[in-house]
C-alpha cells in the first residue's frame, strides 16, 4: 500500500491545479516499464524533482490506438522488457508518495481484471485516478462508479470535434479535470499547435466548472506556455518519453525542468 493520507485522489488532483505556484499545473507523460520497469521509476522520479505537479503514468498495451508512433514503440519495448500490470502499478506505489499519479491505461487491461477489481488495485497502489482513451463517455458509467467508491477520478476526454451536446454530458460527469485532446489523430510532436486551440478550451470551459489540461502535440517550452494562456493543465507526452529513450531520467529532468521554468 501506498503511504497512508487522509485525502482522496481527487482531493489531490484539486490541491495539484490550485497550488503548483504556475500559470498552468505541469504533467509529464512516463511510459510504465520504459525502458524498463526500474528505469521507468528513476524517469518519474526525476519529473517530480524538476517541477511536475502530477504524472501520467502510462500502462503499456499491445494496441495503443490513441498513441502515435513514438509512444507505440516504448510501449512495445516496455512489454519486451517484463513490464506488466503489477509491476507498473509499482512503480506508481512508488512515486504517488511525492505526486498525484494519473494512469493511462486501456480499457481492454481494465476489462481483464473487471471494472472493481482493477480500481481497487490501483487505489491501492496510490493512484489519483484513471485515463481511459478508448472508453466510450455513455460506456463509463459502471467504471465511474467503481472510481466514485474508492475517491479516485475517471477524468474524460474532450475533442475539437465534441459536439455541445457531448461537452455537456462529458462535463456532468467528469472528475479530478477534463484532458482536452488539442486535435485530431494520436499523440505526437507537432511543429505547432493547432489554431483552434483557443475555441476548444473556451467550449469545454463552458461544459465543465473543472480544471483544463490540454495535451496531444505539446512538446515545446513554447508550447507550454501558449497553452498556460489557455487552460489550467499542460500535458506533455511524446517529447518526454523520446527524453526518456535518449537520455534517461537526466534528460527527462532537464525538459521537465525546461518546462516548469517556461510556466513560471
Amino acid at each position: 500500500m501506498a503511504e497512508a493520507a487522509t485525502a482522496t485522489g481527487i482531493d489531490r488532483i484539486a490541491s495539484a491545479f490550485a497550488d503548483h505556484g504556475k500559470r498552468a499545473a505541469l504533467m509529464p507523460y512516463l511510459m510504465g516499464g520504459f525502458p524498463d520497469v526500474d528505469s521507468s521509476l528513476g524517469v518519474g522520479e526525476a519529473c517530480a524533482q524538476g517541477g511536475a505537479d502530477l504524472i501520467e503514468l502510462g500502462v503499456p498495451f499491445s494496441d495503443p490506438l490513441a498513441d502515435g508512433p513514438v509512444i507505440q514503440a516504448a510501449a512495445t519495448d516496455a512489454l519486451a522488457a517484463g513490464a506488466t500490470v503489477d509491476r507498473v502499478l509499482g512503480v506508481c506505489e512508488a512515486l504517488s508518495r511525492q505526486l498525484p499519479i494519473m494512469l493511462m491505461v486501456y480499457v481492454n487491461t481494465i476489462l481483464s481484471r473487471g471494472a472493481t477489481g482493477f480500481v481497487d488495485e490501483a487505489a491501492g497502489a496510490g493512484a489519483a485516478g484513471l485515463i481511459v482513451p478508448d472508453l466510450p463517455h455513455d460506456e463509463s458509467g459502471d467504471l465511474r462508479s467503481a472510481c466514485d467508491e474508492r475517491g479516485l477520478a475517471l477524468v474524460p476526454l474532450a475533442a475539437p470535434t465534441s459536439t455541445p451536446e457531448r461537452l455537456a454530458a462529458i462535463g456532468a460527469d467528469a472528475r479530478g479535470f477534463v484532458y482536452t485532446v488539442s486535435l485530431t489523430g494520436t499523440t505526437g510532436e507537432r511543429a505547432q499547435l493547432p489554431p483552434e486551440l483557443s475555441d476548444t478550451v473556451t467550449r469545454v470551459r463552458r461544459a465543465s466548472h473543472l480544471p483544463v489540461a490540454v495535451g496531444f502535440g505539446v512538446s515545446t517550452d513554447e508550447h507550454a506556455r501558449q497553452v498556460a494562456e489557455l487552460a489550467d493543465g499542460v500535458i506533455v507526452g511524446t517529447r518526454m518519453v523520446r527524453a526518456a529513450g535518449e537520455g534517461g531520467a537526466e534528460a527527462v529532468r532537464d525538459l521537465v525542468e525546461s518546462l516548469d521554468a517556461a510556466l513560471r
